[in-house]
């Protein structure tokens, strides 16, 4: 796996501060730094996600990745799946995560609750490199709601 990450500051762009990352795969994603109003030339213009929200977002996309699809094999109807996630980080740097909350939401038709809980677990304790490596410095709670349709 590879991405490389390119600064967009000194090319005429908006930000001081943004980035576009290019994936192996082939894939664009623009990132930006928060504004900084002691030093505006040293901030972004919040005009792209910031690093750490990606990289948050990918940990979210890998877990819901994980259940869906321990869900399907199982043989389950489900029809939906999102994660809601919410993480403290450390006050001085590294910023690192240091708290993150993931409430799954569930929707489908007869899927029983000890399988969400099961393929959760899963995820978390086997298939999801982020949220394992995230786990590292972060303590990692999980939850979850299923909605029937």
């Amino acid at each position: 796996m590879e991405c490389t990450v390119s600064w967009t500051g000194n090319s005429g762009t908006r930000s001081g501060m943004g980035f576009i990352a290019e994936t192996g795969s082939g894939h664009v994603v623009a990132m930006d730094g928060a504004p900084d109003a002691a030093k505006p030339e040293n901030g972004g213009q919040n005009l792209a996600p910031r690093p750490m929200e990606l990289l948050l977002a990918g940990t979210g996309g890998c877990t819901a990745y994980d259940v869906v699809l321990i869900l399907k094999r199982g043989r389950h109807n489900v029809q939906g799946c999102s994660v809601k996630i919410i993480s403290e980080r450390a006050i001085e740097d590294p910023k690192v995560f240091t708290k993150i909350n993931m409430h799954f939401t569930v929707t489908g038709q007869g899927v029983p609750a000890v399988a969400v809980e099961r393929a959760i677990a899963m995820s978390h304790d086997k298939y999801c490199s982020a949220s394992i490596m995230l786990g590292k410095t972060a303590e990692i709670t999980t939850s979850f709601e299923l909605v029937e349709i």
